[in-house]
């Protein structure tokens, strides 16, 4: 037996398929394999939050909180897990701490034991509410930072956070490297220091985008990090996880050998294979791409940028555009490039080079981010740029949701007879139109069967498009 196993979180049942197929993968899909996984030995399992909650209503006409229990039903006896982006919980607005005490409540009620909690701009006060409500209804709270580097993130202000969140009452603290910025050596270097700093367990997140997720890994294991997260082989590396089988076997015989089992590992690959081989994988995000080294920018982002430059007719400008974004971010107090920031910069970015002069055009979101709606920038913000872009309005500098009043009863009158629980009732507070018309569709009564056709619908192996936008969830 190891002297100190490495403990693996997999990623397979979300953040995997959201990061290569949109999060399209079915219930249906994972339910073969469900007992396979729980027998493992895995830390915990990723398998809801992020994006799956949204898409499960909007394209899979699946229940979110129907999912869950089914799974934790499957898996009685691994940790199951979500990510949470702390007071946007899984919408896309800031939620007044009522709602986002309900929801933790519901989601651990419901199957969650682990809950990673992040905010896009690392200001603390944005996970508190989500946190104490985590440990209040017995989960186990994950407080991440977003990995970026900038002027101002180095391993002082990354070590100063995590003594911040591990005072807050987190029991585990993630890096959460949403974009494969990490590189091997500074990994090594930034855990072994907080290691030092604090003394609760280090998770690492990371992504294979890069192409260094394999490494960054591996000499986090040499650090001693407690915990990383890997997807199993199907839908590993590109902008999803670095392998679970290759960091097993490449550990077997150390001091940090997992004691996982690469035969039930290859048993659990091998189903999950037949499962990748029906969803609709663009071949971008498999790719090596080393440009987010370059420019600090995720490959969803990417992506966003072409497509606003091509809809402007200035396809011309995208190099122009590409240097724009470390400006506009260096304006805006270097925050992360990660949802929702990431989106903000980027059509910010895209705005000036368009227009031909910098701030000429300013979105509602980048006026948001300059006044503070979003949270407590890191670094200073350019003066000249904010009074050009909102005027004389006042910047917010206590907590945004110090401004929002309770909103769970308004909900639940609003939402009337759609809800027939308390799930429901969160389901619509965080997607009101999707929602309503996931519940529309659920309660239409049953078509007639349909007259056999000639076609053998069950070998319809017709392409399915994805959603541009929906690639840029491998962001979260």
């Amino acid at each position: 037996m190891a002297k100190n196993p490495l403990k693996i979180t997999d990623t397979i049942l979300r953040d995997a398929h959201q990061s290569q197929a949109a999060t399209r993968m079915k219930l249906e899909d994972m339910l073969p394999a469900l007992s396979l996984l729980d027998d493992m030995g895995y830390w915990s399992l990723e398998c809801w939050g992020g994006a799956t909650f949204d898409v499960c209503m909007r394209y899979l006409n699946e229940d979110p909180w129907e999912r869950l229990r089914t799974l934790k039903k499957a898996m009685p006896k691994t940790p199951l897990q979500m990510l949470l982006r702390g007071q946007n919980l899984l919408g896309y607005r800031h939620y007044a701490d009522d709602i986002v005490e309900e929801f933790v409540e519901k989601s651990i009620e419901n199957g969650i034991s682990v809950i990673r909690i992040f905010d896009a701009l690392n200001d603390p006060r944005n996970i508190e509410t989500a946190m104490k409500a985590c440990k209040k209804y017995g989960g186990h709270a994950e407080a991440c930072f977003s990995y970026t580097t900038s002027p101002v993130h180095n391993e002082e202000y990354f070590i100063n956070l995590a003594k911040t969140l591990e005072s807050m009452g987190a029991d585990t603290i993630c890096i959460k490297d949403m974009a494969n910025l990490l590189l091997p050596y500074d990994a090594y270097s930034l855990i072994k220091k907080l290691k030092e700093a604090v003394n609760v367990p280090i998770h690492l997140h990371t992504h294979n985008t890069t192409g260094t997720g394999d490494m960054v890994n591996l000499m986090a294991a040499q650090a001693g990090v407690d915990i990383v997260d890997c997807a199993l082989s199907p839908l590993a590396n590109g902008t999803s996880q670095p392998t679970t089988e290759s960091l097993v076997a490449t550990l077997q015989g150390t001091s940090r050998d997992t004691g996982m089992d690469l035969n039930k590992l290859s048993e659990a690959a091998a189903h999950f294979r037949g499962v990748a081989e029906k969803l609709e994988i663009n071949p971008k995000v498999l790719r090596v791409d080393t440009n987010t080294l370059l420019y600090q920018v995720p490959g969803g982002m990417l992506s966003n940028l072409v497509s606003q430059l091509k809809q402007a007719g200035k396809e011309d400008k995208y190099y122009e555009a590409l240097a724009e974004i470390p400006r506009v971010r260096e304006d805006f107090g270097y925050p992360p490039l990660v949802t929702p920031t990431s989106q903000i910069v980027g059509t910010q970015a895209v705005m000036n080079v368009i227009m031909g002069e910098r701030y000429k055009m300013v979105p509602k979101e980048s006026k948001g981010l300059l006044k503070g709606e979003y949270g407590q920038l890191p670094g200073t913000v350019n003066e000249e740029v904010r009074k050009k872009c909102i005027g004389d309005d006042t910047v917010i500098t206590c907590r945004p949701a110090d401004l929002l009043e309770p909103e769970l009863d308004k909900i639940r009158a609003e939402a009337g007879d759609k809800c027939k629980c308390e799930e429901d009732v969160l389901s619509y507070a965080l997607f009101p139109q999707v929602y309503t018309k996931f519940i529309e569709e659920k309660n239409k009564p049953a078509a007639p069967a349909a007259a056999p056709v000639a076609a053998p619908a069950a070998n319809d192996n017709s392409p399915r498009t994805l959603i541009v936008d929906d690639l840029t969830n491998a962001n979260f």
